[in-house]
């Protein structure tokens, strides 16, 4: 695993995605939807579901929400999503994938282009930065009031089946096989509340931001993340401290 902290930058960007809280919800019951038509409406049986149903409760997602997308996915007919990712080079070099579930694939290029192109970035072509990026379960638990040393939380984390355990000022970073992911989870949930628990892709090397660069890249990360076909997007920014 790279040295940075992840932690870092989920906090950094999180009072952005706070303000954007109801497009998020538009954003996972599309999730939902797409898991369930593809994999069966019950979550026992559909890990994929399963994950997708934990980041909506994670995200405070209403329960009303949650189902309506399941009854949605169980009906005749309905929308047909396609997977994309596009990936591509943001301010200072940094690398950026975007994922997206769209209806209409001429239709998401061209706002993913735009956006790059108006915000210092540039659009490449596929496997231009994805090889970059590892698929990774991602498991933070706060360390604030937690009397557990490093010692005894590796032990846990290793015996729960993580790979990697990782220790930031504010929580210990956990890393695993996104297979084992599922069950990481719940073997760390008989001990300690989670802080964050998802699915993501963590950058093989990271990209440290100018402070002169940090408003153009949070302002092209939020207009992907604004647009309503984006469902994720990661990238290699290592941000400053402050």
């Amino acid at each position: 695993m790279s040295g940075h902290s992840k932690w870092h930058n989920i906090q950094g960007r999180k009072s952005a995605q706070d303000a954007k809280r109801g497009k998020i919800f538009q954003k996972i019951s599309r999730e939902i939807y797409v898991a369930a038509k593809s994999g069966g409406p019950d979550p026992d049986s559909n890990p994929q579901l399963r994950l997708m149903i934990d980041k909506a409760r994670s995200a405070n997602m209403p329960k009303d929400n949650i189902k309506r997308a399941l009854d949605k996915a169980s009906g005749a007919g309905g929308e047909d999503y396609e997977e994309i990712t596009y990936e591509g080079y943001g301010p200072a070099g940094v690398a950026i994938l975007v994922h997206a579930l769209t209806d209409n694939r001429n239709r998401t290029a061209s706002a993913v282009r735009g956006d790059f192109n108006r915000n210092g970035g540039s659009l490449g072509e596929t496997g231009s930065v994805s090889f970059m990026f590892n698929r990774k379960g991602y498991i933070a638990i706060a360390r604030e009031g937690l009397d557990v040393d490093e010692d005894q939380m590796f032990e846990d984390v290793i015996e729960a089946g993580a790979e990697d355990l990782q220790s930031a000022d504010e929580v210990f970073e956990i890393y695993t096989d996104p297979k084992a992911f599922t069950d990481v989870k719940a073997e760390l949930e008989k001990k300690y509340d989670l802080a964050t628990a998802e699915l993501t892709m963590i950058p093989t090397t990271t990209v440290p931001v100018p402070e002169d660069k940090v408003e153009q890249l949070n302002r092209l990360i939020e207009k992907l993340e604004d647009e309503d076909d984006v469902s994720e997007v990661f990238t290699s920014a290592e941000y400053p401290e402050d």
